[in-house]
This record gives structure tokens, C-alpha cells and sequence, in this order.
């Protein structure tokens, strides 16, 4: 297992926009040290709610380490890195919701598991507590405040990204529309992604489509075969006439 899946990481909430900004400046072909210079001044007066104003350096910091899954990765992730970003080259910026999902959620597992958690609740509920999920995340990570201050800024990470809502009642929080992905290698990215997270690295191709992880999208169903055309790190393996079987080569 990966020490990705050990680490918490999501210490504040993070803007969509920031993500986006953070890959213009990549596609703009900036240096990793230029891109942390201009996030520097820019998230200076980006607040967590989504407002203008002045920050400390130590509290949009921690946006920065999180952002650094787009530009400075670890390093068995930059091959996936690399294609998100060709994607994103490709794909219009109002679709780049997903690469940003899978980019994150690859380096930052505990992103996955609270999604995880929260599309778990929303197949047995229309509305979801945000103790019911932090209940069911201490089960894994364990009874700690630090938990449920990632958890909840993670939470809140979701609404700002418009896959959850608010709903009337304080840390009640609505489904949104799911985002209908049309590109096979988007959808396969984030299957990649759900690997990833996964410490295992393998998993039933069909856990993935239906995957509670992925509540904020609708995913093409395709065989494995496609999956490892579209992808020559994923393999799929068929185990009887309905199981297929995905794991990524190099954790196999």
C-alpha cells in the first residue's frame, strides 16, 4: 500500500477554480516553481469560501499542497498526471470537473473514501448527514478530531464543485444532477483513479461503473478490453463469462 493511503491531506476547503487556474498555468507551460509563486499571490486573497480577501500564508498553504496533485505529483503518478492534462488540453474548460476529481482523488485517497461514503448514503437516502459520514469514515481512519476536520472540508470541497447542495436543514446536503461523461478516456481516467485509491489496485470492472464513489457522474458502461486499449496501465483479466477483473500492471 502506497503511503498515499495513508495520508489525510484535505486541510481546507479547495475551490474548483483554483484547480482550474492551477491547470491553465500548466497548459500555459509554467515551471512547477513559477506555478507555487503565482498560486502564492493569487490564493493570498482567495478565501475558502469562495469570496476575495486577505489570507495567511499558513492557511492557503495548505490549499497548494493539494493542488500539487496537478503539477508536482508523486511520483507513480505522473504518467496519469500526464494524460488528465492532455485531456484537459483537449476537452473544453467547463468539463474539466472530472479530470480534477480523478487527479485528486488518485493522490489523495482519503478524497475517494469520503466520496465513497457519501454515494453509499445517497443509494440508501435522498439526504445526507455530515455526521452520518463522518460516523462511517472514523470505522476506517478512526476516532480522531483530525478526521472529521479533513472530512468536513472535503464536504465542503464537494458543494464549492456544485456535485453536492445545501440543503435548508445545517449539515444536510443534497445530491446534484450527476455530470454525464461522453468520453471513453475521461471515464476511463477515472476508473484509473478509483485503482489508485484503492490499496489494493484491482477490483471488478463492474464495481467501478457502479462505483458510490463516482455519485457525481454518469459513467459509459464498456468492456475490459476497451478499458486496457484505452489505457495500457490498466489490465483487465476475465475471470468467468460476467467478471472482469481490472488491476494497474505496475502495483500488480
Amino acid at each position: 500500500m502506497s503511503r498515499r493511503h495513508d495520508k489525510l491531506g484535505v486541510k481546507q476547503t479547495i475551490q474548483r477554480t483554483w484547480m482550474d487556474k492551477t491547470v491553465r498555468m500548466m497548459l500555459a507551460g509554467l515551471s512547477e516553481k513559477q506555478i507555487r509563486t503565482e498560486l502564492d499571490e493569487y490564493l493570498a486573497t482567495q478565501r475558502q469560501s469562495g469570496g476575495v480577501g486577505e489570507r495567511g500564508k499558513r492557511t492557503y498553504g495548505m490549499a497548494i499542497s493539494l493542488l500539487a496533485s496537478w503539477f508536482s505529483p508523486d511520483k507513480e503518478l505522473v504518467s496519469f498526471r500526464d494524460d488528465a492534462l492532455q485531456l484537459a488540453e483537449i476537452v473544453s474548460p467547463d468539463e474539466w470537473m472530472p479530470l480534477h476529481w480523478a487527479v485528486v482523488s488518485a493522490s489523495y485517497p482519503f478524497w475517494y473514501n469520503v466520496a465513497l461514503q457519501t454515494g453509499r448514503l445517497f443509494s440508501l437516502q435522498e439526504q445526507v448527514m455530515q455526521r452520518q459520514i463522518f460516523s462511517r469514515l472514523k470505522e476506517q481512519y478512526g476516532d480522531r478530531e483530525v478526521v472529521a476536520r479533513n472530512a468536513r472540508y472535503t464536504v465542503r470541497s464537494f458543494v464549492a464543485w456544485g456535485v453536492l447542495r445545501d440543503s435548508d436543514r445545517k449539515g444536510c446536503y443534497l445530491k446534484a444532477k450527476p455530470v454525464a461523461i461522453q468520453r471513453a478516456d475521461v471515464a476511463v481516467l477515472l476508473l484509473e483513479s478509483m485503482l489508485l485509491a484503492t490499496p489494493s489496485a484491482k477490483g471488478l470492472l463492474a464495481s467501478f461503473f457502479n462505483n458510490p464513489a463516482c455519485f457525481p457522474f454518469s459513467i459509459p458502461a464498456m468492456s475490459g478490453i476497451k478499458v486496457s486499449e484505452l489505457n495500457t496501465r490498466i489490465e483487465a483479466v476475465r475471470y468467468s463469462l460476467d467478471d472482469e477483473v481490472l488491476h494497474l500492471k505496475h502495483m500488480a
